[in-house]
């Protein structure tokens, strides 16, 4: 069950990008020279408070810039979009606008929300400019290899770009749709976060409190069909507490553990973490040498506190019952570890189930 143990006592630090990870990353396409760095975005002039449509806080701002800064910014930015969504063409240019430049104080990554339209159709969409920290960064590139969904983000220096992820933020779907759903809509949901709980477990992305993820309904034939993502990277592979990696530990999940409790067996339950270890054993499978690839920057770069490393490693242990955990050094010790006793479980089931 949930609990009200206070389990992030310190803010996260920012961790640079290495010259190993960004070398993986231009090799990957996700190193761009881009025309503006975050940085840039800071020297707004003022700002007012972004309401939503019950006038509360959203803790965004709405910033401005002088009419010289404003229009050389609005074309960067331009730019950056082109980049993000296609080939860098820049023949589009002059059918975007930039809507709104938006700043959130609240968090680690403290980001900017860039709103682009298309003034053709006023179809618009969203981008984030953010301050590039190692811990997102593999978050981000072990959300696109080993979830069910691709992300899209390009990093230069020390600036990243990352694409807006479409959904009903968890904690106010929590409070204003759920009750709403039918039985058999929050049965799929339990399935769901049970699937979305193991992911994040397996892969070490903490803090998954209901304000880090997305709930994005999709409509498929005679139902809905409610799919669960992450939209916070920042705490990927860093606490020692191996409870911040797990959903039913986060108070603000209590609604939803207590919706699992109900609507699914232990059977069940079990079913459903062994299904997603063994899509993440398929993916691992599929893409070999990206993975070790990502993992050998991992292991040789300094993300967390080696007291975090100690602390954590135990815990892994004693879950698994591993000794091999013994042996880690980092967090992408860690990792590798957990990843390759999934992938060999899964592989130890798929050969006996041969016979």
């Amino acid at each position: 069950m949930s609990s009200d143990e206070k389990l992030i006592s310190k803010k996260k630090p920012t961790f640079p990008v290495s010259t190993l990870l960004n070398n993986y990353l231009t090799e990957h396409n996700r190193s761009i020279k881009i025309p503006i760095f975050y940085d840039d975005l800071l020297r707004f002039h003022g700002c007012v408070i972004v309401y939503d449509k019950n006038d509360d806080d959203t803790l965004w701002v709405r910033t401005y810039f002088s009419e010289f800064e404003r229009e050389e910014i609005d074309l960067c930015l331009k730019k950056i979009y082109t980049l993000l969504h296609s080939d860098g063409n820049e023949d589009t240019i002059p059918f975007l606008n930039v809507d709104a430049i938006d700043y959130c104080t609240f968090g680690n990554s403290k980001p900017f929300r860039i709103k682009i339209r298309n003034i053709l159709n006023d179809n618009y969409t969203y981008f984030y400019v953010k301050k590039a920290d190692a811990s997102r960064v593999y978050g981000l590139e072990l959300e696109h290899i080993l979830s069910p969904h691709s992300i899209n983000f390009l990093i230069y220096k020390d600036t990243l770009i990352e694409e807006h992820i479409s959904g009903i933020a968890g904690d106010v779907f929590i409070r204003d749709f759920l009750p709403k759903c039918s039985e058999s809509e929050k049965s799929q949901i339990a399935k769901e976060f049970v699937k979305f709980k193991e992911r994040c477990l397996v892969r070490l992305l903490g803090d998954m409190r209901s304000y880090n993820y997305v709930i994005a309904p999709i409509h498929d034939f005679d139902q809905i069909v409610y799919k669960i993502r992450a939209i916070d990277f920042d705490q990927q592979s860093f606490e020692g507490n191996l409870k911040v990696y797990d959903l039913q530990f986060m108070k603000e999940n209590r609604k939803m553990m207590e919706m699992i409790g109900h609507k699914l067996k232990n059977s069940s339950i079990i079913q459903y973490k062994i299904e997603e270890r063994s899509f993440m054993a398929k993916r691992m499978i599929m893409y070999p040498l990206r993975i070790a690839s990502l993992l050998h920057c991992m292991k040789n770069d300094t993300i967390s506190f080696p007291e975090n490393v100690i602390k954590l490693k135990k815990q892994v242990e004693d879950y698994t019952s591993d000794i091999k955990f013994r042996e880690c050094e980092n967090m992408g010790d860690i990792l590798e570890s957990i990843l390759a006793f999934v992938k060999r479980n899964y592989l130890d089931i798929s050969n006996k189930e041969l016979f």
